[in-house]
């Protein structure tokens, strides 16, 4: 697996797409959600439609900063944002996460998640999104979870909605072998426990 603080992935965000131009707050140096609230973001919010003061926009980034915890991201996109639950993605790639927070399920319209690159190991928590019926990319890769035997499989079967997974398509065939492997591997109560001892050699 490659280090997780190497940043030589696809842009995360075109700002060309339907979503609109995000408001980005990317190497910041952020160490908590708090602090956004002392930085100015690299897009201009001059040149960004607002509505009460607060900008409309359908995605915030937060990549390549030093984020440990998401505790406090609904109060600050709040703040920020004209339409909080309007968010559509958000890039949380390359910060130091541990967990996936289950706050995010508390943005329904979330389509786009990047979480690559941070310090993710329990693979379980993936399901925590499953809940996110407008989840349709989502990115993993560079995190230790990555080298758990199953994780493409496990994480698709996870997501039944998911389109695309690392920057790489959801096809028929590997939803098919996801259900398949499901079945053999945790359906019927043969759930196995992930851990050290399953790691991919």
């Amino acid at each position: 697996m490659s280090s997780p603080r190497q940043n030589n992935t696809p842009a995360a965000i075109d700002c060309s797409n339907d979503e609109g131009v995000p408001l980005d707050f990317s190497f910041k140096n952020l160490i908590s959600m708090a602090d956004i609230q002392d930085e100015e973001p690299r897009t201009e919010r001059r040149k960004m439609k607002k509505v009460d003061g607060k900008v409309v926009t359908r995605g915030l980034r937060l990549n390549n900063n030093h984020l440990t915890d998401l505790v406090g991201i609904k109060e600050v996109i709040a703040s920020l944002v004209a339409d909080p639950d309007d968010i559509a993605w958000l890039d949380l790639s390359f910060n130091h996460l541990t967990t996936i927070d289950p706050i995010l399920r508390e943005f329904p319209k979330l389509r786009m998640l990047y979480l690559h690159g941070n310090h993710l190991e329990n693979i379980d928590q993936v399901a925590r999104l499953g809940k996110i019926a407008e989840l349709k990319t989502l990115t993993l890769h560079g995190n230790p979870m990555e080298d758990e035997k199953g994780y493409r499989l496990f994480v698709i079967s996870c997501l039944p909605h998911l389109k695309a997974l690392d920057f790489s398509g959801v096809t028929k065939a590997d939803r098919s072998c996801a259900d398949t492997w499901h079945k053999m591997n945790i359906g019927a109560g043969r759930r196995r426990p992930f851990g050290q001892k399953n790691k991919k050699k």
